[in-house]
């Protein structure tokens, strides 16, 4: 509440500063996933083999730095780190009787070190013992060589022969991997990046044009992740529960006005929810994403109170006496109050949320926006659609029964 600018406009000085540093890499400025916690973007590069996977992601990174509004691109394959390879000579060693766990046990205490014990020192804290060889005695690979190692072998006195290492293996220097990556049962790189001044949506089909362009070898493939995957399994829990949502309303309607046609007069104001919608997001600047999506649901149950009013009130009218005509008029003359004041309480209720003036309220803002654009627009076109649509298909039901009607007389 102290600052006047959001977290999204502060990402803009804070990456021109730091560009003006010579010698760092950026690797993410600005938002997490909140789902993940991770960066926006994700790419999954998939392979068998890890010397062909860095090829194709120094392909990928070139033509992924090229996308407009992609940034802190960054990899999991990290440059090689300098190894001693220790190559065993597995006949002499069967000879001698020494096995390669072996090798392994003895190398791994000298050199990683094991815990031995605790001691505790004068200021009464306990401390992890870690026993190993010296700095000076593992600095070169010429100090491993002579690490002795015990033979089934026997000495003259009945003790084991002890042989230094370099008699049963040859140990050359080289380079390795720092990490290795896995998902479904193959070798991965991931690709991570966020996204400035472009929607995650953009930049998402920006990349897959990019990686679709690539020559893919068999058994290599690409997966994207992070919120592009995120929004994906929301757009398809929110299209389920939207469906849900429809089916509900219609059978509670169907049963209140014990008819199967009427409801769907009612329910054809819902469509009109979509333009004030889109209409709002683009007058506030914001996307549809998973808050827009939630005011869009919440507007099924809100839209449909107006066609609701209208059409109860031709109802009762015409079971009064009055014509179809006449009962509709009065209704929208009748109705249009109530439905102008349950709209603006609605609007004026949604605008605190709608402007995000709270803190972090950015995130939640375009709900609020959603729910403004659909009830102003749905109002609105509610009074014109729903008595048109009310009167199509009241002749439809009156064209209906009169031919089943003479189908029973015949």
């Amino acid at each position: 509440h102290e600052r006047t600018r959001s977290q999204l406009e502060l990402t803009k000085p804070i990456r021109e500063r730091l560009q003006r540093i010579g010698g760092i890499a950026v690797t993410n400025v600005g938002t997490m996933n909140p789902v993940s916690n991770a960066k926006l973007l994700v790419v999954s590069l998939q392979g068998t083999d890890l010397a062909e996977l860095e090829k194709v992601s120094e392909d990928a990174q070139a033509r992924l730095r090229k996308i407009p509004g992609l940034v802190d691109l960054d990899s999991s394959l990290k440059p090689a780190k300098p190894t001693i390879a220790v190559d065993m000579r597995r006949e002499l060693a069967s000879d001698l009787g020494i096995s390669l766990a072996q090798v392994g046990a003895a190398l791994r205490p000298l050199l990683a070190g094991e815990d031995t014990g605790t001691w505790r020192g004068p200021d009464d804290e306990n401390y992890d013992v870690r026993v190993r060889l010296a700095p000076s005695d593992r600095d070169a690979a010429a100090d491993l060589e002579r690490i002795m190692l015990t033979s089934s072998q026997l000495q003259p006195d009945g003790t084991p022969r002890a042989v230094p290492l370099r008699q049963v293996a040859a140990l050359r220097e080289g380079v390795g991997v720092s990490q290795i990556n896995r998902r479904d049962l193959t070798r991965e790189v991931e690709l991570t990046a966020n996204v400035y001044g472009r929607s995650a949506g953009e930049v998402s089909k920006d990349i897959k044009t990019a990686l679709g362009g690539m020559e893919w070898k068999p058994g290599y493939r690409w997966v994207m992740g992070g919120s592009t995957k995120d929004m994906q399994e929301a757009f398809g829990f929110a299209a389920s529960a939207l469906f849900l949502a429809i089916v509900f309303i219609y059978m509670i309607l169907a049963s209140q006005f014990r008819s199967f046609v009427q409801p769907l007069a009612i329910m054809s104001s819902l469509p009109l929810t979509l333009i004030g919608v889109i209409l709002a997001l683009m007058v506030f600047g914001s996307t549809l994403n998973l808050f827009s999506i939630i005011g869009f649901i919440l507007l099924m149950g809100l839209v449909t109170k107006n066609a609701i009013l209208l059409v109860d009130f031709a109802n009762q009218a015409r079971t009064a006496g009055s014509g179809r005509r006449e009962a509709i008029l009065e209704a929208a003359r009748v109705r249009l109050r109530p439905i102008l004041m349950t709209t603006l309480a609605m609007v004026f209720g949604m605008l605190p949320l709608a402007l995000g003036i709270a803190e972090g309220a950015e995130q939640r803002a375009p709900m609020g926006q959603a729910v403004i654009g659909g009830v102003i627009t749905s109002s609105l076109l509610t009074l014109v659609v729903v008595p048109v649509v009310y009167t199509f298909l009241d002749d439809l039901t009156v064209w209906a029964r009169r031919r089943f009607t003479r189908k029973e007389q015949q």
